[in-house]
């Protein structure tokens, strides 16, 4: 095998770099990154364009950093739609996202989605310099037809917002800022043909199950582990039998499982162990009945129904699951 075939068989991963100062090179450049879309510069002799990345070849997903050195806006519309989802987070300054008639504020704090078959200008500050990644629609379909097994109905459409401090959004762009400072180095572990494709997978992946779309619903439904049945009848015993005095002995034999089994069951399917879960569900049947206010009861009678008979424990226990006392959600009631 020649020096060059060797090379285009174990790297999957091109760099890519422009530096322009014209209107017109600047949008054909990001035109073949993200494809057609209108660029207005209120200052053009100011445009100081520049862009840095790598696209990984198995699907074409780029990932770079781009900044433009001046005000700029970029129009997006439904006749000449993006031909990717570009998803971007201001390094520095910052960004606006116009669409369906909000106004949208992106800062290092929060990235933004364009979605590739909507109206939508997206305004960038002169001083912003910011991370783009973008990924091609085809490849964000393929990916999550494969997840639901099924063919898309309807146009993937991202919540345009992303949270970039908390959450798996936020792990999300960690990831990527970790790929693009390892991209950066000399080394090739991650332009290896066998590493790019999977890294890409990965970013996809990713993006469809941490940041909230039209399809997250029925994505999250597909995705997690069926109830076995001895975890269904455990919990259906404790909600028609919550005003009892249960233990665990009675949950455990209506199971049928050890309780090892029965406390990890508990802990995988909903997140608790089941006294835990007992305790919670009373709970949220002790608010209930306060908010309903029909039955004239007060605080502590409908405490008692519900199997709490240490009241100082059980308006303690409340406090911390809802974030005030009782008699507090009684007052809400009161007063309205």
């Amino acid at each position: 095998m020649s020096e060059q075939k060797q090379t285009q068989a174990e790297c999957d991963c091109l760099g890519i770099h422009a530096l322009r100062n014209d209107l017109d090179g600047a949008r054909d450049w990001m035109a073949g990154i993200c494809g057609p879309h209108g660029l207005e510069v209120s200052c053009p002799q100011r445009l100081q364009f520049h862009h840095a990345g790598n696209v990984l070849r198995s699907m074409a997903t780029s990932l770079g950093y781009v900044e433009y050195g001046t005000d700029v806006t970029v129009v997006v519309r439904e006749d000449t739609p993006l031909n990717c989802y570009s998803v971007s987070l201001p390094l520095v300054g910052e960004q606006e996202l116009s669409a369906e008639g909000r106004l949208l504020l992106s800062d290092s704090n929060k990235g933004l989605i364009l979605q590739p078959h909507e109206n939508q200008a997206l305004t960038i500050a002169g001083n912003c310099r910011k991370i783009l990644v973008a990924i091609p629609r085809p490849a964000l379909r393929k990916v999550l037809e494969n997840l639901l097994q099924r063919p898309l109905d309807t146009p993937l459409t991202f919540q345009a917002g992303m949270d970039a401090n908390s959450g798996d959004q936020a792990a999300w762009w960690r990831m990527v800022k970790y790929l693009l400072s390892e991209m950066e180095r000399t080394g090739k572990l991650f332009s290896h043909l066998y590493m790019a494709n999977d890294l890409e997978h990965v970013l996809i992946k990713g993006l469809l199950l941490s940041q909230p779309h039209n399809y997250s619903d029925e994505l999250a439904s597909m995705l997690a582990p069926s109830c076995p049945h001895y975890l269904t009848r455990a919990r259906q015993y404790i909600h028609e039998n919550a005003h009892e005095d249960l233990n665990l002995e009675d949950i455990e034999h209506v199971a049928g499982v050890s309780r090892f089994k029965l406390f990890e069951g508990f802990k995988r399917h909903f997140g608790l162990a089941p006294i835990a879960y007992l305790k919670q569900f009373r709970l949220e049947a002790v608010r209930r009945d306060i908010l309903a206010d029909r039955s004239g009861r007060n605080i502590s009678s409908i405490a008692m129904s519900w199997g709490f008979t240490h009241l100082g424990r059980f308006s303690s226990d409340y406090k911390k699951l809802f974030d005030e006392t009782p008699s507090q959600t009684l007052s809400r009631i009161a007063r309205r």
